[in-house]
Order: C-alpha cells, then structure tokens, then sequence
C-alpha cells in the first residue's frame, strides 16, 4: 500500500506540464507562466525525485523481506569449569640474586716466579689442597740464612752469661769495678733479645718458605688460573697478584630488596607466631631461577638489615638454601618469594576466565538454563595461573572459562563442562 501510494504521487510530480485550461486557447496571444509556477519541473528536480522514489521502493522491500524472514543466529559455543577449592597460601615475591655463603679471591703472598699451576679450572677444591707454587728457592736460602743466624745469638748469648758469671765472682771479690759488671750483665741482656730477634726472623723465612705453596682457604668451586707458570707475581700489599678465586656452593644466599611496608607486615606475623626475630627459621622462603614457572627451592630467612636505606625506602633481605647439586651459582638472577599468610580456604579461577570493565572485574555464569549471568566479583592474590575471588562468586557455580568474547547478559549458550587442572591452582 505504500509503495502504490509513493508511486502515485511521484508519478504525479513528475509530470513535467500541467494540463492548460481550455481559455488559454482564446485570445490572440498565449498567457505567460508565472516565475513562481511550479508546473513546469527542471530536468535537475526530476532527476532527484527518480532517486529518492527507487530508494524508497528498495527500503521498503528490504523492510518487508527482514521482517517476513527474521535472522536465526547460532548458539555461541564456550566452556565452563566450577572454581577450584583448596587451602591457598599467599606469597610476596621479589627479585635478587645468589651470592655464595663463602667467597675467596686467591692473592699470592709472596713476590716470585711463578713455578707450577696445581688444578684444572672449575674444580671442586678442599681446604688445604696446592693450587699454586711460586718457585721456592730463594725462600729456601732466605730460611738457612736466618737458622745460621740464630745459631750465632745463641752462641753469644751462651758467652755473655759466661762472662756475667765470671765477672760477678770477680766483683765480690773487689777485682772489677762496679762498671765492668753492669757493662756485661747488660750484654746478657743484649744477647738474650739478639736471639730473639733471630728467632724471630727465622719464623719469617719459614713462613716466606710456606707460602711459596698457594693453597685452597675454602672448600668450594675453584674459578680458571688469572696467572700461567712462568710469570713473575707479586706478594702481600695492595698491589698483591690475584691469582684465581674460588666460591662456595652449598649452601648459597639470596639477597632481595623489600619495602618498608612488608618488612612491617612480615615482623608483625613473627610477633602473632610467638617468635622473637623475623630473621629465624621459623619464616619460610622459596626460590626459583631463571627457567623455573614454580618455586621448588625450599629455604628460610637469616637476616634482615638493621637498617632501611633512605634512598630506596628498602630493607635487605636474606634467605639461605641447600644447594647439594651446585644447580644454583652466585650470580644467578633469582626469584624468592616470602610467605605473607597462613594457609586459608579459597576459591580460584584462571586469568583467562575474568573480565575487566573499566574499573570493576567480573566473570560470566551460566545457570540451569543455560543463559550467561553478568556477575562482579573481588579479587584477592595470585596464586599461579590462578586469581583468589573473594567475593561474587560460589564453588558450586559455573563459570565460563572460554568463549567470553561472544557473550552477553541474558545470551543463551552451548556449554561444554571441563575440569580444572588443580595443578595450575597450587600455592
């Protein structure tokens, strides 16, 4: 009906003439048109009117054809899982790195040549085992020199206390002044600190002699040889030849950076606990390298700074770890994350299953009848892959887990039920 209607009237407006009236047939000349008389169309107008009348007819076929036929959508497809439920324990986690327990730069001690290099590179060493030896001749000689040398003080010193003897037998006896008997029981004395002197420098020599031969202070993993046999090293000083280095490896500490809130936080647990020091066994500690996604490491806390550096607004922190496999070397880049709660009952989903919109988290449930539910939720710590819902949701409900993307509030699904790996929930 509205098209015969549209139809009509364009047909009437495009009708470029209207039909003259029979009196404008008399009279000798023809009436002029008004300028104003829109009976007569500009080609222009016509045009324009042709346009809008078969856009019309178009738009009301389409409308008629939407609405005799309307679009059957599909049942979007997700996956749902309920939350898993388990006893959680959050963790904060920081960055740092392992140093060694122990850590020796290896010096000579004495100046000489270099003679022998005694291990291979990246040995395990023991205390006391040869790593170097300087050539030890001239230490040879220098400790003859001084066992020759105690050798002549003790022999004057045996003389003077001869002469001392003599002497006061002669001063009871009137036959030397008073002066010749303090003259030699001063040169006993003066004897007595010459063999001392020389027993003195006769431990130097041998001492000289001993540290011709570098050994091992520590036990621990030896670093290469920073010297090669042959050259000329220098001893004792400042300016003392470094000679190689070595480390030890079980067990090993860590060394993070905490903030001054944490440090808080983590004292005030210790005092709830009953324990006196937050630097004691009782604060567990776990630590993960490089390629580790978990923290398999088991250690504790040994000491926490004294003092917060002003510039950072942090604490030093450091935990202590067995590490009987030499799997972790100072210097490694190392996670270590410190309990910051007791266990408790959670609930958990997956990152992938919350949504964000704007300020506020939310996760999509589906109920009996198979319909998507808009529901806000809170959100506590991470818990691996995992996320904590405090609130908003309950562990008998399904969430959707895939498939978020396609949903909207009151939107009928498929859903298909998974489990969820508890593996990727643990704490």
């Amino acid at each position: 009906m509205q098209k015969e209607t549209l139809m009509s009237v364009i047909a009437h407006r495009l009708n470029p003439l209207r039909k003259p009236s029979p009196d404008a047939f008399h009279g000798t000349s023809p009436q002029k048109v008004p300028a104003n008389d829109r009976t007569l169309m500009p080609p222009v107008r016509v045009g324009l009117l042709a346009a809008i009348a078969l856009l019309g007819m178009n738009g009301c076929g389409s409308h008629d054809d939407s609405s005799a036929q309307p679009h059957q959508g599909q049942t979007p497809a997700v996956k749902i899982a309920q939350p898993l439920s388990q006893e959680v324990t959050e963790w904060d986690e920081y960055t740092g790195r392992i140093e060694a327990v122990n850590s020796v730069e290896v010096s000579a001690r004495v100046s000489g040549y270099l003679e022998k290099v005694n291990f291979k590179a990246g040995d395990k060493v023991h205390k006391g085992d040869l790593l170097f030896l300087i050539d030890p001749k001239p230490f040879t000689a220098q400790l003859n020199y001084a066992e020759a040398e105690l050798e002549r003080a003790k022999s004057r010193h045996e003389l003077a206390k001869n002469d001392l003897s003599r002497a006061e037998h002669l001063f009871r006896a009137k036959a030397i002044s008073e002066e010749e008997h303090d003259a030699r029981s001063k040169g006993l004395r003066e004897t007595a600190a010459a063999v001392q002197s020389a027993q003195a420098n006769l431990y130097t020599a041998r001492l000289n002699l001993e540290f011709t031969q570098v050994r091992a202070p520590i036990d621990g993993r030896i670093g290469r040889e920073l010297i090669t046999a042959g050259n000329l090293v220098n001893g004792g000083g400042g300016d003392a030849t470094v000679l190689t280095f070595i480390v030890s490896t079980d067990p090993v500490y860590v060394y993070v950076d905490a903030d001054e809130r944490s440090v808080l936080k983590y004292r005030r647990q210790a005092r709830k606990k009953g324990r006196g020091s937050l630097d004691d066994a009782h604060t567990p500690v776990e630590l993960a390298v490089a390629d580790e996604p978990d923290f398999p490491h088991q250690g504790h806390l040994d000491y926490i700074s004294p003092r917060e550096d002003a510039a950072t607004g942090t604490l030093t922190l450091r935990g202590i770890f067995a590490n009987p496999d030499e799997l972790l070397s100072p210097g490694f880049f190392a996670r270590m994350r410190i309990r910051q709660s007791v266990p408790y009952p959670a609930i958990l989903l997956p990152d992938r299953a919350i949504g964000t919109d704007q300020a506020q988290r939310f996760v999509w449930v589906v109920n009996q009848q198979n319909r998507v539910e808009y529901r806000k939720v809170e959100l506590g710590a991470h818990i691996g892959q995992f996320r904590v819902i405090t609130q908003g949701l309950k562990p008998e409900e399904w969430a959707v887990i895939e498939g978020l993307q396609k949903l909207k509030p009151g939107a009928t699904v498929n859903p298909e039920r998974i489990p969820l790996a508890k593996r990727d929930g643990e704490n």
